[in-house]
């Protein structure tokens, strides 16, 4: 007998065709409209085809007729997550924050594990000003959240150029894919927090492009222009995104740092306060806002906003350090407590860790406990040295290829090369050599503004040396490359003089009282030396040095973020003070008379004959002004802010022997080099 027969199911044509449709919605939007739309006319009722075309058109950059398709599924499907999603993304880049708030929650909610969605919500919430569920939202320890390995290992080959790791990890792991706005947000934090701001900068910019009104994107682009100096062009866009979202509290923090970075610190205040006002729970814009108070003077308000920011969030290092760097503070019993059970704390970053330590440092120097406060400062050095080593080799090679370069041969053949300006006075020389001082000095003269520390001669020195060539493209602050500065041999002279105009304009934004002349007091500017005397032939060079065991140890427990990687090691130090005084000693020798000369001590001993004596090389007539500096109402954005509002004092000369006995190493490299100390 025969045996049953088998009945085979027949294939579904629409469930295929949905499958290949998928396929491009990443990579080729429009086709898959196109092949949803086709389905659809086969299979008008098909739920898969319509949200895959909501999901079409939402990529292929057509928001507003995304929802119209979304919307009415919604409201038949409202526990499908994926369509909440949907329209929450569309909604997102139409800029309808609240509508978007909305939809993204009820995805969240019917789907917790969607790292995605969390992350877009996260954005939302931090346009509406709820700072604190946007961090919480987007820091959910979920797969392919920034926190993941697996996601930040995808990503990192995207930004590599290797696109089949990329596809397999982002595509087909996450379902990322770089052509859809929400997920272009997430993969540029991802660059973000692997420091690579370049990739999130392409990443954004067709995004903007394409979605004008994703205000989130808008953001973490100005977050990149920031980070790369370009000022006017995060102001502008800035000013478009509050346009679209009035009093915005991230729009308006980051415009706050903007004006922080250019000098404007009472509209950086101002925006401070109203972030604040709409949204006081963001721990980081008070600490901002204390930044932008101490700068004004306002030192009473500042210490207020530094301790709102603790009270936020107590394992904020940075708050406490800021409090401590005032100078002028001095910590209870209870912050003492409060610091150390921060340290005990899990989950405390390295980068707060090492802030608590360098305060814990300075509060224990303040009741005299010396060796504890040492150990302190050591511990803080030490994170600090983990996260940005100091490779001091390759500084002593760019100091010998620099002597090499720059012989007096080499800068008589290029005499009256450069821009003749001669408008920038540069301070240079180690930190904590007295520089602010100097600053606050000569701009309390009618004819002198200081604009601080300025980026732009280094960004300009990395920029001619990026591929050898004046023109090239770069604007960062990375050390130039190894056959730089022997390249500057084959420029021709007339690009020193474009350069030094560069460097004029670049610099403007800075100059805001209408005077001749701008003191730039970077202090590693030193560095630049040989190339700032070929751009700028006219322009004023005063080196500020101060006894090597003195100044060395005030850099050790300064605790520099960034930028003075050889403070974390009194070896380092040591090394790196007998690289400076031997390119100081150089160009003392090939171009004599050149660089004028502040001793710190002098200056405190004599400080009329000192101040005279600097008034002169700049060819300034004496103004009596200049030695009641401390009366001076002008911002102050360094360390330094709160001393230079005091009359000169001997206390601190010093205060490095107190911890003679720790600092061996930093004596031993400085003897090493023939210092006398």
């Amino acid at each position: 007998m025969a045996g049953p027969i088998l009945t085979r199911k027949r294939a579904d044509p629409i469930a295929g065709a949905l499958v290949e449709a998928r396929k491009h919605l990443g990579g080729q939007p429009d086709l898959a409209k196109t092949m949803a739309q086709r389905i659809l006319a086969a299979a008008p009722q098909r739920l898969e085809a319509k949200l895959l075309l909501g999901a079409a058109l939402r990529r292929d950059n057509d928001p507003a007729a995304a929802i119209a398709v979304l919307a009415p599924l919604v409201q038949a499907n409202p526990k499908a997550w994926g369509l909440q999603f949907e329209l929450g993304a569309a909604h997102a880049a139409l800029g309808e924050t609240d509508k978007a708030i909305a939809a993204l929650s009820r995805a969240t909610s019917l789907n917790p594990q969607s790292s995605l969605a969390w992350h877009a919500l996260g954005d939302q919430l931090a346009v509406k000003g709820d700072s604190r569920g946007a961090e919480a939202a987007q820091a959910r320890p979920l797969p392919g959240s920034i926190s993941d390995p697996l996601l930040q290992t995808g990503a990192k080959a995207l930004f590599d150029g290797d696109l089949a790791t990329a596809d397999k990890i982002l595509k087909d792991r996450f379902d990322l894919h770089p052509t859809d706005v929400v997920a272009v947000r997430l993969l540029s934090d991802a660059a973000m927090r692997l420091g690579v701001k370049d990739a999130a900068e392409g990443l954004l910019r067709p995004v903007l492009e394409a979605a004008p009104n994703f205000i989130p994107a808008g953001h973490a682009y100005a977050v990149t222009l920031l980070l790369r100096n370009d000022h006017q062009a995060a102001l502008t866009l800035l000013e478009r995104l509050l346009q679209l979202a009035p009093g915005a509290a991230q729009s308006l923090s980051l415009r706050g740092a903007v004006w922080l970075k250019v000098g404007e610190f009472e509209a950086a205040a101002q925006d401070f306060a109203l972030s604040l006002e709409a949204d006081p729970d963001q721990p980081r814009v008070w600490l901002s806002f204390g930044h932008a108070l101490r700068t004004l003077g306002r030192q009473a308000d500042s210490v207020s906003a530094y301790r709102k920011s603790l009270a936020l969030e107590p394992t904020l290092g940075d708050a406490y350090w800021s409090l401590a760097n005032l100078k002028v503070v001095r910590f209870t019993g209870e912050d003492l407590a409060a610091m150390d059970a921060a340290l005990a704390k899990d989950g405390v970053s390295d980068d707060d860790r090492a802030h608590l330590h360098f305060a814990l440092g300075k509060a224990l120097e303040d009741e005299r406990r010396y060796e504890e406060s040492f150990r302190h400062y050591a511990q803080g050095n030490a994170l600090r040295q983990v996260m940005a080593p100091y490779d001091w080799a390759a500084n002593r090679d760019y100091v010998r290829r620099t002597v090499e370069t720059f012989t007096a041969e080499f800068l008589a053949a290029r005499q009256g090369c450069g821009d003749p300006r001669p408008d920038p006075i540069f301070i240079v020389g180690l930190p904590r050599s007295g520089s602010t001082l100097l600053e606050q000095i000569l701009s309390c003269h009618s004819q002198v503004e200081g604009v601080s520390e300025l980026p732009d001669l280094i960004a300009l020195a990395t920029k001619v040396s990026a591929s050898g060539d004046a023109g090239a493209a770069g604007d960062d602050m990375r050390p130039p490359g190894d056959h730089y500065p022997a390249m500057l041999r084959d420029l021709p002279p007339e690009r020193f003089a474009e350069l030094g105009a560069e460097f004029l304009e670049r610099t403007r934004i800075h100059r805001k009282l209408g005077r001749p002349f701008f003191v730039d007091k970077l202090p590693n500017n030193f560095m630049q030396l040989g190339f700032l005397q070929l751009i700028l032939p006219n322009a004023k060079i005063i080196d500020a040095r101060r006894h090597p065991m003195a100044c060395c140890f005030s850099g050790f427990k300064q605790n520099f973020a960034r930028g003075a990687q050889y403070s974390y090691s009194l070896t380092d130090l040591g090394r790196y003070y007998t690289d400076y005084l031997a390119l100081m000693s150089h160009f003392d020798a090939v171009s004599p008379g050149r660089v004028h000369r502040v001793m710190y001590e002098d200056l405190i001993a004599d400080p009329e004959a000192e101040v005279r004596r600097l008034l002169a090389y700049c060819g300034l007539d004496f103004e009596a002004a200049c030695l009641k500096f401390y009366e001076s109402k002008r911002p102050v954005h360094t360390a330094s802010s709160e001393q230079v509002r005091r009359p000169l004092f001997t206390e601190g000369l010093d205060q490095w022997r107190h911890y003679e006995a720790w600092l061996s190493p930093l004596r031993d490299e400085l003897e090493q080099n023939l210092l006398v100390i």
